[in-house]
């Protein structure tokens, strides 16, 4: 389990995050909700180490978690907006640069793994093609691979619909709920309501950096 308790962080003096807090259990999906600027992408981001934050404590299976530790064991894990792969590389090898270069593992090993989520996602036969010729929703599903290459126990997906046409909605809340089917704890941030009416998951909406409302999406489109 994932717990948050009043976590602030601020911009030249600007409440970013106001003391917000929640609890995300292994196989469950937060999903944070609001317009560019209300601090959904800041919460992500303190998460992965990439933004500090000046108050409040963050607990992973009922143990304080040090950011900088949790980030050089792999426990947080990102996919980003614009899924920040090498564009340069084959599909192959953003996997196989990923686990060589952070989590020590040699060439063979690191084939094998990444072969073997290649295939989990359906993108074996483009192992050896330059990233740049995927399709916006297969570079998602790579994002996610690679991702889940380092074995995190925390899943962060910052706006997965934003870069992808809309049509892929259906696909990009599949990808979510299956992370929550291996039992990963999964947090979304998004301004997208089409790909939440496609999720079981619990909705933080925010609003200038507060949690406002939290209610079970089975409720909110009731």
């Amino acid at each position: 389990m994932l717990k948050i308790k009043n976590l602030s962080k601020s911009f030249n003096n600007k409440k970013v995050l106001d003391n917000i807090s929640f609890d995300v259990k292994n196989g469950e999906i937060a999903v944070f909700l609001g317009q560019s600027g209300v601090g959904k992408s800041t919460l992500l981001r303190i998460l992965n180490n990439l933004e500090s934050y000046e108050d409040g404590e963050i607990i992973l299976n009922n143990k304080p978690l040090n950011l900088k530790k949790a980030n050089e064991e792999h426990l947080i894990g990102m996919v980003f907006q614009q899924f920040n792969l090498f564009e340069h590389m084959t599909v192959e090898r953003n996997i196989t640069f990923v686990l060589e270069k952070s989590a020590k593992k040699n060439s063979h090993d690191a084939k094998l793994i990444a072969q073997d989520l290649l295939k989990k996602f359906g993108l074996l036969d483009k192992a050896n093609l330059p990233v740049n010729e995927l399709s916006g929703g297969q570079k998602q599903r790579l994002a996610i691979a690679r991702t889940l290459s380092l074995k995190p126990q925390v899943i962060c997906l910052d706006e997965p619909t934003s870069a992808l046409d809309p049509m892929l909605t259906g696909f990009v809340a599949n990808n979510i709920e299956e992370l929550r089917n291996q039992n990963y704890t999964v947090l979304v941030t998004t301004h997208d309501i089409a790909l939440i009416e496609r999720l079981e998951c619990t909705i933080y909406l925010m609003d200038s950096g507060k949690i406002v409302e939290s209610t079970l999406s089975q409720e909110y489109f009731a």
